[in-house]
């Protein structure tokens, strides 16, 4: 148990280190706009790389549920932005063209 304590640090610095070096390394200084604008679709390249496998794989008996989740996302995701709106509304989109197709 001892050993745990310091590993969990370790862990935490490691974890903790590169989120807080950008902040502290470029301040308040303004990032070049093509910079700025390629690190903005970083998270939305992640989001797609690990959630997009996964999606066609989840109903495959259906795959009509899992264009009609898809398409409501990437649609609501355009208009109005964030995440947590459209993910859980296209599961809650896949689920209804489910019980309507059954």
């Amino acid at each position: 148990m001892d050993n745990l304590i310091p590993l969990i640090l370790g862990m935490a610095a490691v974890t903790y280190g590169p989120r807080l070096a950008p902040f502290l390394l470029i301040g308040t200084r303004k990032l070049p706009q093509r910079l700025d604008a390629f690190l903005k679709c970083i998270p939305v390249a992640a989001i797609g790389a690990l959630i997009i496998p996964g999606v066609f794989s989840a109903i495959p008996d259906s795959p009509i549920a899992v264009i009609c989740g898809m398409g409501f996302a990437l649609l609501y995701g355009l208009w109005k932005g964030g995440i947590i709106i459209p993910v859980l509304g296209s599961v809650l989109f896949a689920y209804l063209v489910l019980l309507i197709r059954t």
